[in-house]
């Protein structure tokens, strides 16, 4: 996955607020990675309400949250590691209320309590982790901060190239959380050629290898996995640890 220039030694800084502050500064125009809420309004409109307090992570310059307040959404709060790029969302959106800017860093979000949001959008910020330094490491410490954050019950949707080869453990080793798959193509199709309805859950087996039975190989897709928060399994996990 390409999503700019490496660093020194081939691994991009995609960690480093400095890469992302001199990326803003570049270029300032709103950019959606993936996807727009218009095509994803469907799926959110089955795991989300209206009523949620909501938490979009490394949320760039997107308008993604403005388009979710423009559809009625009530409480959208973004956050990035960019002090630039929050400072411009800041300004730019200062005038509605229902729409908040904060800097932070999604491998530690201390600044929220825990279970503070029913609902977490991450569209390309675990793929940008891995594609970083110590990208293990980093992706975790973010999973274990979006599942602390997160109200039990609560959804994390999370929209990435990662077919089920490269995700599927990483969020189940967890132990947080059910998960269903759907998939969204890539490009714009006609309703006869699309890879596979989008609000119709996938088949998930334990290794997810039934995602490619169904899809076939290298489809062009970004795959979404809605993850439900369970209190119950991290409980049932430790105590099998102690027995």
């Amino acid at each position: 996955m390409t999503m700019g220039t490496p660093s020194a030694g081939g691994v991009h800084a995609y960690g480093e607020p400095a890469y992302w502050d001199q990326r803003y500064r570049q270029d300032p125009g709103p950019f959606d990675w993936y996807q727009k809420y218009k095509t994803l309004a469907p799926i959110l409109d089955i795991y989300l309400r209206r009523s949620h307090r909501l938490l979009v992570v490394g949320c760039g310059n997107s308008i993604l949250g403005e388009s979710m307040i423009a559809d009625g959404y009530q409480d959208v709060v973004n956050i990035d590691i960019s002090s630039v790029v929050v400072e411009a969302m800041q300004k730019k959106y200062q005038d509605i209320p229902q729409l908040k800017y904060i800097k932070m860093d999604v491998r530690d979000m201390n600044s929220f309590e825990d279970g503070s949001f029913d609902a977490i959008i991450d569209k390309g910020t675990l793929d940008s982790l891995m594609c970083g330094h110590d990208a293990q490491h980093s992706a975790t410490k973010m999973l274990e901060e979006v599942g602390r954050v997160l109200k039990d019950k609560g959804v994390y949707i999370l929209i990435t190239y990662g077919d089920p080869n490269y995700r599927l453990h990483l969020l189940r080793d967890l132990h947080l959380w059910n998960i269903h798959m759907h998939v969204i193509d890539r490009m714009e199709k006609s309703s006869e050629q699309k890879t596979w309805e989008l609000t119709r859950p996938l088949p998930l087996n334990e290794d997810g290898s039934s995602v490619a039975a169904v899809l076939g190989t290298n489809p062009e897709v970004h795959y979404i996995y809605v993850c439900t928060k369970d209190q119950s399994l991290r409980q049932n996990q430790n105590e099998g640890v102690e027995h």
